[in-house]
């Protein structure tokens, strides 16, 4: 069993009107590029925003991801960096720990996925004053090429989601996700995936604490889906999604008696409150 460190972390106050944007990274020769586009496009909402590269671990001598990522600057742009790669779900919580906002949203970088789609969920969180507004790439008015194998499995998905956790969205996996921070607060102690299925517990988790409003927002993607999705993937999925279901209902490993054995790593920590 992996042994975390036990060191306080000195939590400090947070910024209700501050947008907290996470870019998890690895191995990813357009960072440059995304963060370059997504600094113009928040700069263009004319809002207080603080941008958070983290890179999750070095690929080999050839993955130049964080020298790349260091090459933009600004006050409020942090490019965190471990050597390890731990996978997104990981990266992604780092950033959250860090994240001062009153409102947290991930995007993922090298994906293609438009800038303009943060912007949409911010008004989508406004209009439902929602607690959690997830990208779609199966909403209405979103645009984005899918195809037919990855529609059936999506559905699947969507199905199986809203039988066994009653969530009734179309899509938990596009990289593009905003969160109310008293949300995250609660939720992101209580997680285990690092990998496949994170984003599927963060919701999953969150439903079942309650935080019911989570609606879907439109995405722009310009990637054109051309690479399958390999088995294995489909398979370490899968085994993350029964996992999940495990610790929901026969564990009960979420529900607020049970904070014994929810993880300790101080690096993911909430380091603002």
């Amino acid at each position: 069993m992996a042994r975390h460190s036990t060191k306080k972390i000195k939590v400090l106050k947070s910024d209700p009107g501050l947008l907290s944007v996470i870019v998890p990274a690895y191995n990813c020769k357009t960072i440059l590029r995304d963060l370059s586009s997504l600094k113009i496009y928040l700069d263009e909402l004319g809002r207080s925003y603080e941008l958070l590269c983290v890179v999750d671990g070095r690929k080999n001598a050839k993955d130049h991801t964080v020298e790349r990522a260091k090459k933009i600057k600004g006050d409020n742009i942090k490019i965190y960096f471990y050597p390890t790669n731990k996978g997104k779900g990981y990266a992604v919580r780092y950033g959250m720990a860090r994240a001062k906002g009153g409102i947290i949203a991930f995007i993922d970088a090298g994906s293609d996925l438009h800038a303009r789609g943060i912007g949409l969920a911010l008004e989508h969180m406004k209009w439902y004053d929602a607690d959690i507004i997830i990208g779609s790439k199966r909403h209405h008015a979103s645009k984005v090429y899918y195809p037919w194998r990855r529609k059936i499995l999506s559905f699947l998905v969507q199905k199986a989601t809203r039988f066994f956790f009653g969530l009734n969205v179309s899509d938990t996996q596009t990289g593009l996700k905003v969160f109310k921070r008293k949300v995250l607060v609660k939720v992101l102690p209580r997680l285990m995936v690092k990998r496949w299925a994170f984003d599927l517990e963060l919701l999953a988790v969150a439903n079942h604490l309650g935080f019911k409003k989570i609606y879907e927002s439109p995405v722009e993607i310009n990637y054109n889906f051309q690479s399958n999705i390999g088995f294995s993937s489909v398979q370490n999925f899968a085994i993350d999604y029964l996992a999940i279901i495990y610790r929901t209902y026969i564990l009960h490993h979420y529900d607020d008696n049970h904070i014994d054995r929810w993880q300790g790593d101080s690096r993911l920590k909430l380091r603002y409150d």
